[in-house]
């Protein structure tokens, strides 16, 4: 069994700018809203409970939270954050920090299939500090590009692509309780963003491995609501790392 907690503490503001009037969490994918299909997913996903953070200004996305019909707990808490680091910071504050964790936007949209067997392979390698969910599908305006060894032990996390960096992360972050120590090392040395945290891992010593998705689309723009309703529907084969 495993903790689950999501991110969903954004504003969405590019997608304001597309036209669309929901929160990020609330647009419908998949027939329901983001959020709704997230918790679903995890509740069937060896989950033990879920953990979820949204922001102050959104009451409804709360709302669609606490009116989710999940099979495992879900423990929701409403916060006003500057960005994902923020979030999860607030996120462990509630989370069990003696258990092994995935750790998810609500914007990352992936196949529930191969999101399971991501799931397992974590939790049957006893030597890997954590999963990081990882794409060869580039669609994003600032990309985190993954080194990795050819036994996808992940090397560094690049701001720019290089030779060998031909995977980008997914957010989505399977950890075992050990990088609860790094985090709070980052939120004490004014650390403000997810990737540095992630490279925080790295320096530290901690073994981390890619597990490449088909395709992880972030949702961002109108543009890839439009890609992701699609993709959900005509699954394409998972590559081989």
């Amino acid at each position: 069994m495993i903790d689950y907690a999501i991110i969903a503490a954004g504003q969405g503001s590019r997608l304001a700018e597309d036209g669309e009037i929901s929160p990020k969490p609330l647009v419908c994918l998949d027939d329901e809203p983001m959020i709704a299909r997230l918790i679903h997913i995890l509740s069937r996903s060896c989950a033990r409970q879920i953990s979820v953070i949204v922001s102050t200004a959104n009451s409804d996305v709360a709302e669609c939270v606490k009116a989710v019909k999940s099979e495992v707990p879900v423990q929701l808490i409403s916060r006003s954050t500057s960005g994902s680091m923020e979030s999860f910071a607030e996120l462990s504050k509630v989370m069990e920090r003696t258990r092994p964790f995935c750790l998810l936007t609500v914007d990352s949209v992936f196949l529930p299939d191969e999101f399971q067997r991501f799931i397992r392979d974590f939790e049957a390698d006893t030597e890997a500090d954590g999963y990081m969910g990882v794409t060869s599908y580039i669609d994003d305006e600032k990309p985190l590009y993954i080194a990795a060894a050819g036994n996808g032990e992940i090397t560094a996390f690049l701001d720019s692509p290089n030779e060998g960096a031909v995977y980008v992360s997914g957010g989505i972050y399977a950890l075992r309780p050990e990088v609860f120590a790094v985090l709070d090392d980052c939120v004490r040395a004014g650390v403000t963003r997810m990737r540095d945290f992630q490279r925080a891992l790295v320096a530290s010593g901690m073994r981390l491995k890619a597990w490449p998705f088909s395709r992880i689309i972030d949702v961002d723009h109108g543009s890839d609501l439009e890609k992701a309703r699609s993709f959900v529907g005509k699954p394409p084969q998972r590559p081989v790392l």
